[in-house]
């Protein structure tokens, strides 16, 4: 099977991360996966200004950025309707992976939490992933964003899960006869028993 290619050349990406030095090493990362379009900020007012006046097709937070601002970028970005960035998929990078972290993420509207420190084929491995991404975008009063439903979906086509009850995408042969319409009736009106 061949490996999976990604061409990423044409991709522009901003990545809001508050320290300088780990910025630079994302940059490089994104660079070796063949982005020339970068645009990197090292704090939130850069990354609101930039958002709202340039396209992204990708955007990499850190939310370990202090007062919770990487997720309340997030969440300010998927609620303006006015905000050519508000469909484009959003990568939380998670010093700290906690229960109530990835629970925040999620609910703020982020695609996916990225464990720190990230390493590049972690990072690829996600960026394959969002590219065949199928979840449904979703604009509700209390959430914006992509379908939180996503353990329902199990892992995308060609991809092995990891968690030990993640359905496959094959569907088995039936184990007896079809059921007829009456029996398909009472199965959806059931009725009460007699006695």
């Amino acid at each position: 099977m061949a490996e999976p290619r990604l061409n990423l050349g044409k991709a522009t990406v901003l990545l809001v991360q508050n320290s300088s030095t780990e910025l630079d090493i994302l940059g490089q990362m994104f660079i070796g996966f063949g982005v020339k379009g970068i645009r990197k900020c090292t704090n939130i007012e850069d990354a609101d200004a930039v958002a709202q006046s340039s396209v992204f097709d990708l955007l990499v937070v850190d939310c370990d950025i202090p007062d919770g601002a990487g997720f309340d970028f997030v969440s300010r970005l998927r609620r303006v309707e006015e905000n050519t960035n508000r469909l484009a998929p959003v990568l939380l990078l998670c010093g700290h992976t906690a229960p109530a972290n990835v629970e925040r993420a999620r609910d703020c509207g982020a695609n996916f939490v990225v464990a720190k420190p990230v390493t590049p084929p972690v990072m690829f491995d996600r960026l394959m992933w969002l590219a065949r991404e199928q979840r449904q975008f979703v604009e509700a009063e209390s959430y914006v964003g992509p379908d939180r439903r996503h353990k329902a979906f199990g892992p995308p086509p060609g991809e092995k899960g990891r968690r030990h009850d993640d359905l496959g995408t094959e569907i088995g042969l039936p184990i007896g006869p079809d059921l007829e319409q009456d029996e398909i009736d009472m199965l959806m009106n059931p009725r009460r028993a007699v006695a």
